[in-house]
C-alpha cells in the first residue's frame, strides 16, 4: 500500500456540542505526517467545513437553510484549511485545498483535469484536502454525503487503501453497544453475502453506516483496500498502516481499468435507460458473470443516446443494475432489440454492475 485515501468525518472533527475538536484534528494530523516519512502517498477527503462555519458565525441571521448551509461552509472552509495548514507546517508539509461537486465527476475532461491536479500535487509532495463545495453544491449538485466523494477519488487516482474514519469501531451485526452485537472484522466482497447494516445515522453530518458500507463496496469493486474505522481510537492510522486488526476491512476484486472506475462514478448520473428482460439480468449479475450486454436481452429503450454515451440499465422491474457505454446509438439499439446475433450493446469492458 503506497496510496491511501483518508476519509475524515464530521463525528470525527467534532465535539458533542458541534464545535471543532482540534485535539483530534491533531492527533490525526500528527499520524499523517509520520506515514509520509514513511513514504505514503496521502489525500485527505474532510468533512467539517459547515460546522467550524457555524461555530464561528452564531450571529447569523440569514433563515433559509440552503443559504446558511452556504454561508456557514464559505467561512467554515477558510477556517479548515488554515487550520490543516498550521498543523502541517510544524512537520515541514504543504497541504491544497480541492473543492469538488457531482459534475466534476460527471464531465469526462472535469474528471480527467482533477485527477491531473491531484496526481501533479502528490508528485510534489503535497497533501490534497477535499471537500465538497458546499458554497455551490446544492440539490442535484451533491454527493450523498463525503464517502461517496472519498470512494469517487479513491477510484479516480488508483488508490490502495481508502480509510473512512467515523464515531464508530466498525460495521456492527446490530447496534454498536448493544447485547450480541459484535464488530465485523473482515467483509470479503467476491463471497457476495448479505451484510445488514443498520440506519444509523451520523449526529452531525448527512451520511451514515449504510452509506459508508454501501461506497466501501463500491470501492472493493474497483480493485480499492477499505478500512472503515474510529477516527477517534488512540494511533487508528498507524494501526492500520501497519496491518493491525482495527475497524472492518473489506477486501477487494481483481483491479479493474480507469474507465471502468469513471463509468462507476456515473452510476445514477446517465440519462438514457435500457430495459432488459430476467435471463439478461441474472447473466449480468450472477456470481463470476463476465458478460456483455446483448441486445437480444433488450426489451425497452428510453431516451437518446450516441455511441459512447454512458447509459444506464435496468432489470425488468425497473431497478438499476448497472452502467455502461454504448456500443452504438440508440437508434441501432432500437433497430436491434430483442434480436440475437448482433454485436453487444455494452461490451464488458465497458459495463459496471451495482454491488
Amino acid at each position: 500500500m503506497k496510496r491511501i485515501v483518508i476519509k475524515i468525518g464530521t463525528n470525527v472533527l467534532s465535539r458533542e456540542d458541534g464545535s471543532p475538536d482540534l485535539t483530534t484534528m491533531s492527533h490525526l494530523t500528527d499520524q499523517i505526517a509520520d506515514l509520509k516519512k514513511a513514504g505514503f502517498q496521502i489525500l485527505i477527503v474532510s468533512s467539517g467545513a459547515v460546522g467550524a462555519g457555524r461555530s464561528a458565525l452564531r450571529h447569523i441571521s440569514e433563515t433559509n437553510p440552503v443559504i446558511r448551509r452556504q454561508l456557514f461552509a464559505s467561512v467554515g472552509q477558510v477556517r479548515l484549511m488554515q487550520k490543516y495548514s498550521e498543523l502541517f507546517s510544524q512537520f515541514g508539509l504543504f497541504c491544497g485545498q480541492v473543492l469538488a461537486t457531482r459534475e466534476d465527476f460527471r464531465d469526462r475532461s472535469h474528471y480527467l483535469n482533477m485527477r491531473n491536479c491531484l496526481t501533479a500535487l502528490l508528485r510534489d509532495e503535497i497533501i490534497p484536502v477535499i471537500n465538497e463545495n458546499d458554497v455551490i453544491s446544492v440539490s442535484e449538485l451533491m454527493f450523498t454525503d463525503n464517502d461517496e466523494l472519498a470512494g469517487l477519488v479513491a477510484g479516480m487516482i488508483d488508490a490502495d487503501l481508502l480509510v473512512l474514519l467515523t464515531n464508530v469501531d466498525g460495521i456492527y451485526q446490530g447496534i454498536p453497544g448493544e447485547a450480541g452485537s459484535n464488530r465485523i472484522p473482515v467483509i470479503r466482497v467476491s463471497e457476495k453475502k448479505t451484510i445488514t447494516v443498520l440506519p444509523l445515522k451520523s449526529s452531525f453530518g448527512r451520511g451514515g453506516m449504510q452509506t459508508k458500507y454501501r461506497m466501501a463496496v463500491k470501492a472493493a469493486r474497483m480493485g480499492i483496500r477499505v478500512v472503515i474505522a474510529n477516527g477517534k481510537s488512540q494511533y487508528v492510522l498507524r494501526k492500520i498502516s501497519a496491518g493491525e486488526e482495527t475497524g472492518t476491512v473489506i477486501l477487494p476484486e481483481t483491479q479493474v481499468s480507469g474507465i471502468k472506475k469513471w463509468i462507476a462514478s456515473n452510476l445514477a448520473e446517465s440519462r438514457a435507460s435500457v430495459w432488459i428482460n430476467q435471463g439478461a439480468a441474472d447473466a449480468l449479475t450472477g456470481k463470476d458473470a463476465v458478460k456483455s450486454l446483448l441486445p437480444v436481452g433488450v426489451t425497452a429503450i428510453e431516451g437518446e443516446f450516441k455511441k459512447g454515451d454512458v447509459i444506464r440499465v435496468l432489470d425488468s422491474a425497473g431497478q438499476q443494475i448497472g452502467v455502461g457505454l454504448a456500443n452504438y446509438p440508440s437508434e441501432r439499439a432500437r433497430e436491434w432489440m430483442g434480436i440475437s446475433g448482433k454485436k453487444p450493446l455494452i461490451h464488458y469492458d465497458f459495463l459496471v454492475i451495482e454491488p
